[in-house]
């Protein structure tokens, strides 16, 4: 390791990452403005369950696939050009909202462009990555994780704006996307050493797809943030289902678990500097799976639901943080964009399934045990694989 790596962070390094995190925070709003609105849409459209799950899931796939190219494009260009690049795109789904919030298909069509703002995540880890040394890593991809609480903040404030004005959020998110876009076109370097590929697109992805690790890592951040996206997108719409809150009762409660998942993922990264990170997966995810078969029980939402859901956020939020700690850990620096991106879009992915099994479940069944018992399965196997394969993982 050479010694400018294994150096303190430079100042240069901590205004990248709090730049990079604002940033974050604020496409990851962009990208979910449907879901605390999706019970407005259900009724101002006549839709079902599962047409109200759909909707909201559409930006989650195509923000999470389109994370493959945008890593690989970071890894080539840099964050300097993409970040505010991807940020001004944005304006455009945000700003598409208006005019097509009477239509369900130009609804979805704007949802699947809105799914640009959910790249941003493959732009931001290589960007942190290349300015933090290794011991110093976990944490800071941690911080950068923090972003997600765009969904928090989507949660709580898009409803309680859009009380003063129909058109309101969306304008409102769309002046901040442009001031960020401004600043982070001053304000975001790129490492001056980062090492630069010059290998083609399609050559790079296939290399990182040939990664066995690159896989691995995918199944357990499909299982940790997947979770969160999934909560994020639908639990607002459980919430008011089941417990039959308002609203903005359920939107605020879904905020509140988002919060969580927020602070507990630099928690996973601090701790997998300390520990390994695949040991601090383990954990978490075991947590996960513990409360997810006490909530397939259906308990009264106070206190047992509340806390159930508090725990599954604290968990889902630690093994997040970990999970990209071990990214760093095993992948060599140059294909850290590309494995991000690969990495990210399943991750993503993994939100947009339990989404669509939800709606179709109470559909079919008038219940949500079932799927929080698939949860529960879910986060057990990776609780085991983590545990028993990933502590030997070695870069290649």
């Amino acid at each position: 390791m050479d010694d400018t790596r294994a150096a303190k962070p430079s100042a240069a390094a901590y205004r990248n990452l709090a730049v990079a995190t604002v940033g974050f925070t604020l496409t990851f709003w962009a990208w979910a403005l449907v879901a605390p609105l999706g019970s407005d849409f259900k009724d101002r459209l006549g839709l079902s369950s599962f047409e109200q799950s759909l909707l909201v899931a559409v930006p989650v796939i195509v923000g999470s696939l389109g994370r493959v190219p945008v890593g690989a494009l970071t890894d080539r260009y840099g964050a300097r050009l993409m970040f505010p690049l991807v940020s001004a795109l944005t304006i455009v789904p945000v700003l598409l909202i208006i005019p097509a919030r009477n239509s369900y298909a130009a609804m979805l069509a704007v949802g699947f462009l809105l799914g640009l703002g959910g790249t941003t995540f493959a732009i931001g880890i290589p960007l942190v990555n290349s300015w933090f040394p290794p011991a110093r890593r976990g944490f800071a991809l941690g911080v950068f994780g923090m972003g997600m609480g765009g969904v928090a903040l989507s949660g709580y404030f898009t409803p309680r704006i859009a009380d003063h004005g129909d058109h309101l959020p969306f304008i409102v998110v769309a002046i901040a996307l442009a001031a960020f876009a401004l600043l982070a076109a001053v304000l975001i370097t790129d490492r001056p050493d980062r090492p630069v590929p010059t290998s083609a697109l399609t050559t790079r992805l296939g290399r990182a797809g040939r990664l066995r690790v690159t896989w691995e890592l995918s199944a357990l951040y499909a299982i940790g943030f997947g979770g969160i996206v999934a909560f994020g997108v639908y639990l607002p719409t459980y919430l008011k289902t089941w417990y039959d809150l308002s609203p903005t009762e359920a939107g605020t409660k879904a905020a509140g678990f988002a919060l969580v998942t927020v602070v507990f993922r630099p928690i996973g990264g601090w701790l997998s500097d300390r520990l390994h990170p695949a040991t601090v997966t383990s954990y978490a995810l075991a947590v996960v799976a513990l409360f997810a078969v006490m909530q397939a029980f259906d308990p009264a939402l106070y206190p047992m639901g509340t806390l159930c859901f508090l725990a599954m956020a604290a968990g889902l939020g630690t093994a997040s943080g970990s999970v990209f700690a071990l990214v760093s850990q095993v992948t060599p620096q140059p294909q850290v964009g590309s494995v991000t991106g690969i990495v990210g879009a399943v991750g993503g992915l993994g939100g947009f399934v339990p989404p669509l099994v939800m709606g179709a479940i109470y559909s079919a069944k008038d219940s949500y045990s079932i799927g929080f018992m698939l949860l529960s399965d879910l986060a057990l196997a990776g609780c085991v694989y983590a545990y028993g394969r990933m502590r030997n993982a070695k870069a290649v």
